[in-house]
């Protein structure tokens, strides 16, 4: 099956370097990746068009000028750009397991999107995170990330390579699946139908507010965070405040009462508007057609 990768990113080019590695030694090679841009400057273009040229990878760069947090609206953009009917949102700060597309695709299901999982570095251990240690499975190797200082926690489990235990570990969990987006896949055809990412949504659980929605609609939540799994690079959020924590929460709160599938603010308002796409490597005119 053919997948478009959605990464989203803001003026971290060094991580996003490291994501792109991870996307190039995967055991699944039938993708997309689709670069959702926040309005990152200069140093993101350049690293994603050597990217381009060292790891072979079809990127499509999909950028709006930096105007404040508008996540929802890269995201958007992204997702009528992508060419492929199964999608998968994660993080330019997320570096995938090798097998984490192959684990994306083989549990994927009709009607179904698919909660992965993360486990996230220190800054000491995520500094170390290079090409190297990305191709050789260092990366996401629990042993190798505990020499280097990765505390324990319970959740490093999630790292286990024993796909016996990781669909136990799934099936037991009492945590409720739910739309990450630094780990999460869905069919397009179902993020359509609710319109999309609602940008109203600042920063602060706007993804698991696109989730909800799904949800409403009829689509079925799937635990996979011990199968599908990638490791969090460290890094500050200076746009994460408690305003905007409160501003999403009503949001989440009212699309709960009213039992909301649809949002009034979401990927309608750009599938005419292909001006966003700043870099692309095949012709527009599949973009909307796959939508």
């Amino acid at each position: 099956m053919d997948v478009s990768i959605i990464i989203t990113t803001y003026n971290h080019p060094r991580w996003l370097e490291r994501v792109l590695w991870g996307y190039r030694f995967q055991t699944h090679q039938r993708l997309e990746i689709v670069v959702a841009d926040d309005g990152s400057d200069e140093p993101t273009r350049q690293t994603i068009e050597a990217m381009r040229e060292k790891t072979g990878l079809t990127i499509r760069h999909i950028w709006h000028e930096d105007d404040g947090f508008r996540k929802c609206e890269i995201l958007n953009k992204a997702i009528l750009a992508a060419t492929h009917p199964y999608l998968i949102f994660t993080d330019g700060d997320c570096v995938p397991r090798k097998d984490f597309l192959e684990q994306h695709i083989r549990l994927s299901e009709p009607n179904t999107f698919l909660s992965g999982g993360v486990v996230r570095l220190p800054q000491s251990v995520s500094k170390l995170i290079s090409q190297e240690t990305i191709q050789t499975g260092q990366a996401l190797d629990w042993r190798w990330l505990r020499q280097k200082g990765l505390p324990w926690s319970r959740k490093a489990i999630r790292l286990t390579r024993n796909q016996g235990i990781a669909r136990f570990l799934d099936g037991i969990t009492t945590t409720r699946p739910t739309f990450n987006g630094h780990n999460v896949s869905a069919w397009k055809s179902d993020i359509i139908r609710v319109n999309g990412f609602n940008e109203e949504m600042k920063y602060g659980g706007l993804d698991r507010e696109i989730g909800e929605r799904i949800v409403h609609a009829g689509v079925q939540a799937k635990q996979v965070r011990h199968r599908a799994v990638c490791v969090h690079l460290h890094h500050q959020r200076s746009y994460a405040t408690s305003q905007s924590w409160s501003h999403n929460n009503s949001i989440r709160t009212a699309t709960a009462q009213n039992q909301r599938q649809w949002t009034e603010k979401g990927l309608d308002q750009h599938a005419q508007d292909a001006s966003y796409i700043r870099e692309v490597s095949h012709p527009l005119d599949q973009v909307y057609e796959a939508a």
